[in-house]
């Protein structure tokens, strides 16, 4: 996309020599997704069943999409320009709206739901079209996202009409529209189908932007356990467990941080097709690394609720599925940026797959020490194993 410079511009300004920095309102946006996890997170885990887990990873994947169209558009837009900071502060209110009402989204505040992430989707896209006229490429590309979320907004719109089974198979046919939408160019008759190299962000930024949104989740789960844990008598039991849920997050900050995510940012940065790598690592892969956070936080409240005793079915789940699930989000995301794919990463997965049957005989305390020291052992390997070789 070519840059523009003019008084009524709102297309942000690119140095070769550097990439933008996140500005403070985007963070101030962030803040609503800090909610909206939290909302998702307890929502789970008052409801951890298989129509629970289910509902929950729908909900996870319309925020995720909601935060990263609206990264894609700060990516191209300057929020610093008052139009579009105004855009952001409309979309901010539109996702509290649509935060508030995810407990009940398959419930009484489904419609509620509906409405505010189609706002949300299709107002933003339409504003991104009309700052991008001086932009012909964008300016189509824009046009063909219109037109697929204004698809996908009359079945979350019928689902939030209906009830029951009904509204989550319309809302998952809306969603899997929207998830296609980019894979497939989001092509459209009469309007043609867009290309990654038309897609040509500012790829610090981006990868900046995802790795902030990663420190959002992390940090919900910080919050929560120690939330949890200050209601808790502080026995030993409760301090272990306590001890435990922050070496976890702590792992998880170490594999996603030490190496992978600054390698990320600097090979979109110097790539002559930087949308193909943020349509693939950024955009879809990043969605299993917040899947694993969430339910890594769930299996550390299951674990610091009761430490002691026998570890039920819905605990071990949570507990071998949120390390499973970050460590597969790296793995792909380190493939795609690295073109290998990390052995440690690999035989962190194995790990799991092994821990897994010692469930019906460890305690959920020592059940999720066993995969929090897993993730301990792949954040060691991969950083002796890269660590700079001396001259």
């Amino acid at each position: 996309m070519t840059q523009h410079t003019g008084k009524r511009d709102l297309l942000r300004e690119r140095d070769e020599h550097a990439h933008n920095k996140v500005s403070f309102v985007e963070l101030f946006f962030d803040l609503v997704f800090v909610f909206a996890i939290t909302q998702i997170s307890h929502t789970l885990l008052e409801h951890f069943t298989p129509t629970g887990l289910a509902e929950a990873a729908l909900l996870l994947g319309a925020v995720w999409w909601v935060w990263i169209y609206t990264s894609w558009v700060t990516n191209w837009l300057d929020p610093e320009a008052t139009p579009v900071r105004l855009m952001l502060f409309a979309l901010m209110f539109l996702g509290l709206l649509l935060s508030t009402s995810i407990p009940e989204a398959f419930g009484e505040k489904g419609l509620i739901f509906a409405c505010a992430y189609v706002a949300i989707q299709l107002g933003r896209s339409l504003f991104a079209m009309a700052c991008l006229k001086r932009s012909p490429v964008n300016f189509r590309n824009f046009q063909r996202i219109s037109a697929w979320l204004a698809i996908s907004g009359l079945f979350w719109i019928a689902g939030g009409l209906s009830e029951g089974g009904l509204r989550f198979a319309l809302w998952a046919c809306a969603l899997g529209i929207e998830y296609v939408g980019p894979a497939a160019g989001f092509s459209f008759p009469g309007l043609g189908r867009s290309k990654t190299a038309d897609w040509d962000v500012e790829g610090g930024h981006l990868a900046e932007r995802c790795a902030l949104f990663i420190i959002i989740a992390l940090g919900e789960s910080v919050l929560v356990t120690g939330a949890t844990f200050a209601k808790l008598p502080a026995t030993p039991e409760t301090v272990l467990a306590f001890a435990n849920a922050f070496l976890s997050s702590v792992a998880m900050w170490w594999i996603y941080f030490h190496i992978g995510a600054e390698r990320g940012s600097e090979l979109i940065a110097h790539s002559k097709d930087p949308g193909r790598i943020a349509r693939v690592a950024y955009t879809y892969i990043h969605l299993l690394l917040v899947a694993g956070i969430i339910l890594v936080a769930v299996g550390d409240e299951f674990m610091l609720a009761h430490p002691g005793g026998h570890t039920e079915p819905k605990v071990a789940l949570a507990v071998i599925a949120g390390p499973g699930f970050y460590l597969l989000g790296n793995l792909l995301f380190k493939r795609a940026t690295a073109g290998w794919f990390p052995l440690s990463h690999m035989i962190g997965l194995g790990l799991l797959a092994l821990l897994t049957p010692l469930a019906a005989m460890l305690p959920p305390l020592g059940f999720s020490f066993g995969a929090t020291l897993i993730l301990i052992i792949v954040a060691t390997w991969e950083a002796i194993s890269l660590r700079p070789k001396e001259a």
